[in-house]
């Protein structure tokens, strides 16, 4: 049986990239997403293994200190999130194909751990404008978070270099074509 590999999308946000990643997930390929640890409370219809890990922060902490994550973050003050290398190895291990929708920093964690065996792919609006327009179009954002967002938004898109490819989303369904174009290319080699 081959190994599996790995697919990972990273964007700055507002750029599409949970879209494409749950467009793809609807399509009958051979992914499975990525199940990541949480300390945040489990909700009512979530199940252990299924939609995260859940661990206490010290739990969390003491995975960390032993270098248990490919990648992890605090989200939120208290809430931590992260990929758990020996849950990835397990499914690469049987052959899965794993689809990772994470930050940008942790995307190149993980494709410096895998290296030819992962696909960094960066989504990104067709400017810095659109990015805003898209933005406050979710009415979600206040002055002071809508300045992070975007200055977040430009440390982020220095590191779109390190990427192995770009898809520009400009109009989502042809983003969500090229994506399933290049996902079905990378895991039929």
């Amino acid at each position: 049986m081959n190994r599996g590999k790995l697919i990972i999308f990273a964007a700055p946000s507002g750029s599409g990239k949970t879209s494409i990643v749950k467009f793809l997930l609807t399509r009958k390929l051979p992914l499975k997403f990525s199940v990541s640890a949480t300390t945040r409370q489990k909700r009512a219809n979530e199940v252990e293994g299924v939609d995260y890990f859940f661990l206490t922060e010290k739990q969390f902490q003491e995975k960390i200190d032993t270098n248990a994550f490919l990648e992890w973050e605090e989200v939120y003050a208290g809430a931590y999130y992260g990929s758990l290398k020996d849950e990835v190895d397990k499914q690469l291990e049987k052959g899965e194909h794993i689809l990772f929708d994470v930050d940008v920093l942790g995307a190149l964690n993980i494709k410096k751990i895998y290296a030819e065996q992962a696909l960094a792919i960066f989504v990104k609006a067709p400017s810095i404008e659109d990015l805003v327009r898209r933005l406050k179009n979710r009415g979600t954002e206040t002055d002071e978070s809508m300045k992070r967002r975007i200055d977040k938004a430009n440390y982020e898109l220095s590191f779109e270099p390190n990427f192995d490819i770009t898809i520009i989303n400009n109009d989502l369904g042809q983003a969500q074509r090229d994506a399933l174009q290049v996902v079905m290319n990378f895991i039929s080699l």
